[in-house]
């Protein structure tokens, strides 16, 4: 965001776009004039400027629900802001978890985090992590266990404790991203060959 950002086609203030930076979630609008978006940046906290109170509001000073930012980008025109955030809690005044009624929740997401979480620990390979382990064996050990994981997924599909089929398909899906991040590649990767297929 090193260009200049366009304040004059809506008199000094630019929409901005709060998504959640995990469930990727809509959370809410509001805008932002040059003050509000400097406090923004050397803070964290997502402060807006109120069109009707004509003041510098920062979201969560009175409610506690604060929206934590991620990441700020630019409209192609730069007249309009998306803003990744983590909240601390609901973000409409009203009490939902979004201001268009929604909730905020997305678990496959979460897929997402923990495929980020596995890429670090590959890079820094901290000592008592389990996956850094895991790296530290090698692709071999590292396909091994993801067998060993398919096979228990079957074993267990054939019994009737739900708990321990779906705790099964959860390490075997865990150990597959850890190969496929040893391996250079994403659950993306994976999910493009699948929408290709499917437009087969």
């Amino acid at each position: 965001m090193d260009e200049k950002l366009d304040f004059s086609k809506g008199d000094g203030l630019i929409p901005a776009i709060i998504q959640d930076d995990l469930t990727r979630k809509v959370l809410m609008l509001g805008y932002m004039s040059e003050e509000s978006l400097k406090i923004t940046r050397e803070t964290g906290l997502v402060t807006f400027y109120s069109r009707t109170r004509n003041v510098l509001w920062t979201k969560g000073e009175t409610s506690g629900n604060s929206l934590h930012v991620k990441k700020i980008t630019a409209d192609c025109d730069r007249d309009t802001l998306l803003i990744l955030a983590t909240p601390d809690g609901p973000v409409c005044h009203d009490g939902p978890d979004t201001c268009f009624n929604e909730i905020n929740q997305t678990d496959l997401v979460y897929l997402d985090y923990l495929q980020d979480v596995i890429k670090d620990r590959k890079r820094t390979l901290p000592e008592g992590s389990y996956t850094a382990k895991l790296f530290k064996k090698g692709t071999a050990k590292i396909a091994q266990k993801v067998g060993e994981e398919a096979v228990e997924l079957v074993i267990e599909a054939m019994k009737s404790d739900d708990e321990a089929f779906l705790n099964e398909g959860a390490d075997l899906l865990y150990h597959l991203i850890v190969l496929l991040v040893d391996r250079g590649w994403t659950l993306q990767d994976v999910s493009r060959i699948l929408a290709l297929r499917h437009k087969r």
